[in-house]
């Protein structure tokens, strides 16, 4: 239930959670899908953690409406103060009352999202691609105090209760309870859920829509809209109880019941997000192939790494994703052998380079702690927190050896399961289990702590084993020499290639110092499927490459894609390569799907192709 703090150590707060932690939330909201908000009662029991006598609570909120506040159901003075960017309006509450510590006092709120809401993305039936309505909150970093008043930081984590009335079926980040028929409405109904392991609010998430569900394991269900499941349940019912097996052999079992996947509509920004319970996966995964299914290894990952020990601060996220992104390749060399692990490596390195190389390699938001005082910790979000802390765990493991860094899992999971920790916490956490280990302690203290936390730019490139690399990296050799030597690509060249090897032979074009021509690049298509391919990780670098070449028979294609699909992993960067190629084609393609996408999606894609340029909105 968050561990309390001496001092406030999340910058991105405007709450007062140094004086109280907010230890349970009942969420009572009613679903309006035709003036697109929310609207209820949010009821907030908070713990004094202050040595000295508390009077006030202070809340985060943003874009909020806030009608009444109760403080142990009296009415008590209150003040919503001016907006700060960029984070928010934050919600005094007069206590009427000294709270001394260690006291609890409960908190109820009358509230309305507005239209600024940045948290949730409304879409009409043609937009969801469906008959119904839908709509599905993205909370994570800072926007979940857009949905309702809360101590928005990582740092504070609470168990939770749902009381969600909706027309349409609704999934919430707890275990279901049950469903009540709301009297008068027709087809209307109270969705309940609970969370009883405590969460912090970024992980507060509610999805409502014509959503179905099917079983693709013992103690899991996939869930999406009725002409979409069987497809989904094929793509994941191989794999989903066999990673969670393979991930409790490397930590230990797991702690939340259930592990579900709701497969979102095209607009959902994220390739997944790990909502406790239910997984909210990008309709990209749904590939037919198999081959897109890694992200559920990692966003089942976090089910120990970011949900159970929690990154307190933005600025260590990488807490968060560099472990999940360990967790997952190492579950990935459990089941396929080392050389996957590696070979998974190969991508996020490329993925990270790309992220130094557009942020200049000497930005603040290159270091693995990057300073997020006053900053929007959205803009700070890259493949950097991901690989480079990835890069960094794998580098301790090196170090102290594999076995005794087997032993350190569980160890760790252990010490911060349902608490929050800083890098700091972290590293003296990792110093102490091996005090009694002399080798151990000796090669930790050798390690440059302050460099790999703080040094912008690149790590030291780990030696990957190349093997699964080697045929792409020679296929791509050869294309880069096609001009002056004797080569006729052929569909044999990629015959039997899983796809992530043709993403590592596309990344290899991509960076080739002389872009493909033209006609190399239509041949390179045409040849090998890229054009028609169905797998969008395939398919986006191809248009990549083709943008590069200047070819005009990627361009309408690519800006038809940003139509369809809003994972800021794509978009964003074919956005920018569009706009580099024909910048008026993606001022067009913005304007005519920015609707489609959701809130945080537009914002940064705004920014991206903004260039100063105030009329882009």
């Amino acid at each position: 239930m968050g561990v309390p703090a001496k001092c406030q150590r999340d910058p991105n707060t405007l709450s007062n959670y140094h004086q109280f932690i907010t230890v349970h939330t009942i969420a009572s909201l009613r679903i309006d899908f035709d003036r697109k908000i929310l609207a209820g009662n949010v009821v907030l029991t908070l713990k004094s953690a202050s040595k000295a006598p508390s009077t006030e609570i202070v809340l985060d909120t943003s874009y909020l409406d806030i009608h009444d506040v109760k403080v142990d159901q009296l009415s008590c003075e209150w003040d919503l103060q001016p907006r700060t960017e960029p984070f928010g309006s934050p919600l005094r509450i007069k206590l009427g009352k000294t709270i001394e510590d260690g006291e609890c006092v409960e908190v109820d709120i009358k509230t309305q999202t507005t239209e600024k809401c940045t948290a949730l993305g409304w879409m009409d039936p043609t937009q969801a691609r469906s008959k119904h309505p839908y709509m599905y909150s993205q909370c994570q970093a800072i926007h979940a105090r857009s949905v309702i008043p809360c101590q928005d930081t990582p740092d504070v984590k609470s168990t939770y209760e749902f009381n969600i009335t909706s027309p349409l079926p609704v999934i919430a980040s707890g275990l279901a309870t049950g469903v009540k028929e709301v009297k008068g409405n027709d087809g209307t109904k109270t969705y309940m859920a609970r969370q009883d392991i405590p969460i912090p609010s970024y992980l507060f998430a509610l999805a409502s829509g014509d959503i179905q569900m099917a079983p693709i394991g013992p103690r899991s269900k996939v869930a999406t809209s009725p002409e979409g499941l069987q497809a989904a349940k094929w793509e994941f019912e191989e794999s989903t109880e066999k990673y969670i097996q393979t991930l409790e052999k490397i930590v230990y079992p797991y702690q939340w019941t259930e592990y579900n996947l709701l497969v979102l509509p095209p607009s959902f920004p994220y390739g997944g997000m790990e909502n406790p319970v239910t997984t909210y996966v990008t309709p990209t995964t749904v590939s037919g192939d198999r081959e897109n299914v890694d992200v559920v290894a990692h966003e089942l990952s976090h089910s120990y790494s970011g949900n159970l020990a929690t990154a307190a601060t933005w600025m260590d996220f990488w807490l968060n994703e560099g472990w999940t992104t360990y967790l997952e390749r190492r579950l990935q060399a459990a089941l396929f052998g080392g050389p996957y692990r590696d070979f998974s490596a190969i991508i996020g390195w490329k993925a990270l380079t790309d992220s130094v190389n557009s942020f200049g390699k000497e930005h603040e938001f290159t270091k693995l702690i990057p300073n997020l005082h006053g900053r929007d910790p959205d803009d700070a979000f890259s493949s950097v927190p991901y690989e480079k802390g990835y890069t960094f765990l794998s580098y301790l493991e090196a170090q102290v050896g594999k076995d005794k860094w087997n032993e350190y899992i569980p160890h760790y999971f252990t010490t911060f399961a349902r608490r929050s920790l800083t890098s700091a916490e972290f590293r003296d956490n990792l110093i102490s289990f091996f005090a009694s280990d002399s080798t151990a302690t000796a090669v930790l203290n050798a390690v440059d702590w302050d460099a790999w936390f703080y040094a912008p730019g690149l790590p030291p490139k780990p030696d990957f084993d190349t093997s699964l690399a080697d045929v792409c990296y020679e296929l791509a050799g050869k294309w880069e020499k096609a001009e002056t030597e004797d080569f006729k690509p052929a569909a044999s060249d990629v015959e039997g290639w899983k796809a992530n090897q043709l993403v590592v032979f596309l990344n290899c074009v991509k960076e080739f110092a002389k872009p493909l021509t033209q006609e190399q690049a239509q041949s390179m298509g045409r040849v090998y499927g890229f054009f028609n391919s169905q797998n969008i990780e395939v398919t986006a670098r191809y248009f990549a490459v083709g943008l590069r070449s200047r070819d005009p028979a990627v361009y309408q294609p690519t800006a038809d894609l940003l139509g369809h699909v809003g994972r800021m992993k794509f978009v964003r960067p074919l956005y920018k390569q569009l706009n580099e190629a024909d910048r008026k084609l993606a001022l067009e393609t913005f304007h005519k799907n920015k609707d489609f996408y959701h809130p945080i999606c537009r914002g940064l894609v705004e920014k991206d192709l903004s260039g100063g340029d105030a009329n882009i909105k």
